[in-house]
């Protein structure tokens, strides 16, 4: 004997449910579903054995809204992926008029067409529709055909309960679709950040010994159409790029990583710049679509000759910067790779005698201040000049801040180079930040503390208590000068003064009293006091005092680094 189906079951005497437990019931299976045609499924089953009817099948709109699909059918005829035009047949006409439709008669309504029953021998006695309606937007309608019972003709109750079902299920529908959407929204999160973390395992390791290129690429979205690149090859020259792919998003991050693979697997055994980029660009010539193209800057370091030779693809010009401060530009002397075949890249030749050279993407000069000025060339040159006595590991990174404390802002990735053959300054402005008064950055300013300082070859017991006297510092001002105000800043400066170190702290805060600024002895521990122990017991000076005009709080320190 046959298994009863689904809706047979429904149809038994102990399958009957009432309305308010159906609805509530198939909410519950929406809510705890993510696969929303088999709660369509389930749901239409029990509307069928609800309403007593024969057939039932559910339409939802396209995103365009050009057509009605049947998602979801049960009874004798699989109508399932059926389309019709938005305004076609009893289904089309209660989506447009966004009320529910009765054929109570087929028969005798001169508007159905039989088309259907002549090709199936499904006989359609009579209709009932009714939109599935979510904050005045029709998502679709649910169609029942032929009643079970009594004559098989829908009637004006059956209208009403079928309104009241459709209500329920288009809100269930939608609470899945928007269920379906956030899963979508975080596996493609999910996705973007597995392809960013790829994209930063291209960019090469920290600079290391000997090699005097540095880096840093800031992306304006999850992934980049940016890259550089830099690596020590075999016979002791030093191979470097720095590139911009045209377009955004996932089709230029894909460029990007094939053209930095080719470069770098090329660069290994290529004698010259322009021979390099001429085999990359016939490459990206048969391969590229879209029109999509790459500038770039590219060239090799020879230590041993002292000199730099390098060649500039449809890129932004790259600037060299004598010690007296003069800057020269090397422009572009062809087009980018991916637009022409067959291109002989011009060679420069730069000798490394007391220069620095910067290269960068439009993202830096395009960047705009409050009121739409761009940065461009000029601006990026007092840029540099400014944090000409910064060390040069934290110099881009202090330009980028210097950047945006101006207010500039940038809707591209940020990409710079430098090459700076001469090595670190050992004086000046080590770094200079600002940042939100909250603990989670404590940690981002204690890696940057110790950047900055790792270029001095400091002892490493020294530049640990360094990095828990400012910690210590900026924490009692996010505790106490702020008291958890997310909104509140902090200003941090370190200088190097050639035998000491000058660190600087500033909040915006409330006027402290300075004379209650006092350490407790160490057996003390109640809260309010032992960070002011420690920044004293760590550094050889402290000294707090108001900014000018009472505005914040400054806190001095000095450390000796003499021996």
């Amino acid at each position: 004997m046959s298994q009863p189906t689904p809706v047979e079951k429904l149809l038994e005497p102990e399958g009957c449910e009432d309305l308010p437990r159906m609805l509530a019931d198939l909410t519950v299976e929406f809510a705890s579903s993510f696969d929303i045609d088999e709660t369509l499924r389930n749901a239409l089953d029990r509307f069928i054995a609800y309403l007593q009817a024969e057939a039932g099948s559910i339409f939802l709109l396209e995103e365009d809204g050009q057509a009605l699909v049947c998602r979801e059918c049960a009874g004798p005829v699989d109508v399932a992926g059926v389309k019709l035009r938005p305004d076609e047949g009893i289904v089309g006409k209660t989506v447009q008029l966004r009320q529910a439709q009765i054929v109570r008669d087929a028969a005798r309504d001169p508007a159905f067409s039989g088309t259907v029953d002549a090709d199936t021998g499904f006989v359609t006695r009579s209709i009932l529709c009714a939109p599935l309606l979510v904050r005045d937007q029709c998502i679709g309608a649910l169609e029942l055909i032929n009643k079970r019972i009594g004559d098989g003709l829908f009637d004006e109750r059956d209208v009403n309960l079928v309104t009241a079902i459709a209500a329920a299920a288009a809100l269930a529908i939608h609470n899945a679709r928007m269920a379906a959407l956030l899963v979508e929204q975080e596996r493609v999160r999910r996705e973007l950040e597995l392809a960013r973390q790829i994209q930063e395992s291209l960019l090469p390791a920290a600079q290391g010994a000997g090699i005097p290129v540095f880096g840093l690429n800031i992306p304006a979205r999850e992934v980049s159409g940016d890259f550089y690149d830099f690596i020590e090859l075999a016979d002791g020259r030093i191979y470097f790029s720095l590139a911009d792919v045209s377009g955004k998003g996932m089709n230029a991050a894909l460029l990007m990583a094939k053209t930095s693979s080719l470069l770098r697997c090329l660069a290994k055994s290529s004698s010259d710049i322009g021979t390099l980029l001429e085999q990359v660009n016939n490459e990206i010539c048969e391969t590229a679509s879209m029109g999509m193209f790459v500038t770039i800057v590219a060239g090799y370091i020879d230590p041993s000759h002292g000199t730099l030779t390098l060649a500039n693809a449809g890129h932004q010009p790259v600037l060299v910067r004598d010690r007296r401060g003069s800057f020269e530009e090397i422009a572009a002397s062809a087009p980018p790779l991916g637009v022409l075949p067959d291109i002989d890249y011009t060679v420069t030749t730069v000798p490394l005698n007391d220069i620095v050279m910067f290269i960068y993407t439009d993202g830096v000069t395009e960047s705009e201040s409050t009121d739409g000025v761009q940065l461009g060339v000029d601006g990026l040159q007092s840029l540099i000049l400014d944090t000409d006595t910064y060390p040069a590991t934290g110099r881009l990174r202090a330009i980028v801040d210097a950047l945006h404390r101006g207010g500039f802002q940038s809707h591209d990735d940020i990409t710079l180079m430098m090459i700076d053959a001469a090595g670190p300054r050992t004086a000046g402005v080590l770094l200079a930040i600002r940042f939100q008064a909250a603990p989670a950055q404590l940690r981002m300013v204690r890696e940057r503390v110790k950047a900055a300082v790792d270029p001095l070859a400091l002892d490493g017991k020294l530049v640990s208590d360094l990095v828990i006297a400012i910690n210590e510092a900026c924490m009692n001002i996010i505790q106490h000068a702020y008291r958890g105000d997310p909104l509140g800043e902090i200003d941090l400066e370190i200088i190097n003064n050639g035998n000491e170190l000058t660190v600087t702290i500033r909040d915006f805060a409330a006027p402290i009293d300075l004379g209650a600024v006092k350490p407790r002895n160490i057996e003390d521990i109640r809260p309010g006091g032992l960070g002011v122990h420690f920044i004293r017991e760590l550094m050889d000076e402290c000294n707090y005092e108001h900014g000018a005009d009472r505005c914040g709080n400054i806190l001095r320190m000095k450390k000796r680094i003499d021996g």
